[in-house]
């Protein structure tokens, strides 16, 4: 079976696709396309517009990263997706929990004005802290056992821990469930991975384009 994804570099939806990809170590190859000047070919085959999408064999189109990731954990045993139906269905709830959470952050990054900033720092504060509650004592989401909520989460960990360097949105010892997660997933091969060596210059870059208050704070200083 040959795999496809199509992708854009600084995606998180992408980005927990390529984490469960290599996580699995499951053979694939990646296209990156230009989300602002998309090629007809794409908009022909993605219902949504958007990334990522799996090609199968070159003809048949996945798309949504949780669809993507449990296809790809259902073709490569041992699963990752627990056993019992209420567990896995729990777990799906919180890979839309995820989800929910990487669209806020967007937010709070681009955050027009301060007003706007301080609205989405809110959100995500209770979300992060939800988040913590729900923790057991690890590593992983579901203790022992590392699955799609791992995935899912990885890249909203990931993308904190660089914005908490550049402007101070919590304190590690304010989650440390969270913070304890966040170690166990750097230390990954399948998270490190999963983004290009230059991620952080390229996310900054990214954000001082966008321009506004929220990429000043996180753009502004080095």
């Amino acid at each position: 079976m040959h795999l496809k994804l199509v992708s854009f570099d600084l995606c998180p939806f992408v980005q927990r696709s390529v984490i469960t990809l290599r996580y699995k170590q499951v053979d694939f190859d990646i296209e990156y396309i230009d989300l602002e000047n998309p090629p007809g070919w794409f908009l022909e085959i993605s219902p949504l517009g958007k990334v990522p999408l799996l090609i199968v064999d070159g003809e048949t189109v996945l798309f949504e990263s949780a669809v993507i990731n449990e296809f790809v954990d259902d073709i490569t045993p041992p699963r990752l997706q627990q056993d019992d139906p209420l567990a896995r269905a729990l777990d799906r709830g919180w890979v839309e929990y995820g989800s929910q959470c990487i669209m806020d952050q967007y937010g709070l990054m681009v955050a027009s004005d301060a007003q706007a900033f301080e609205e989405a720092h809110h959100r995500v504060l209770a979300q992060l802290a939800r988040l913590e509650q729900k923790l057991g004592d690890g590593p992983w989401f579901n203790g022992a056992h590392f699955s799609l909520v791992d995935s899912t989460c990885a890249p909203l960990l990931m993308r904190y821990a660089i914005l908490n360097r550049r402007h101070r949105l919590f304190d590690d010892d304010d989650y440390p469930r969270l913070h304890r997660w966040w170690q166990a997933l750097a230390e990954l091969d399948a998270v490190r991975g999963s983004v290009p060596a230059d991620f952080e210059d390229r996310l900054i870059a990214y954000l001082r384009r966008r321009g506004g208050y929220g990429p000043e704070l996180f753009a502004g200083q080095a």
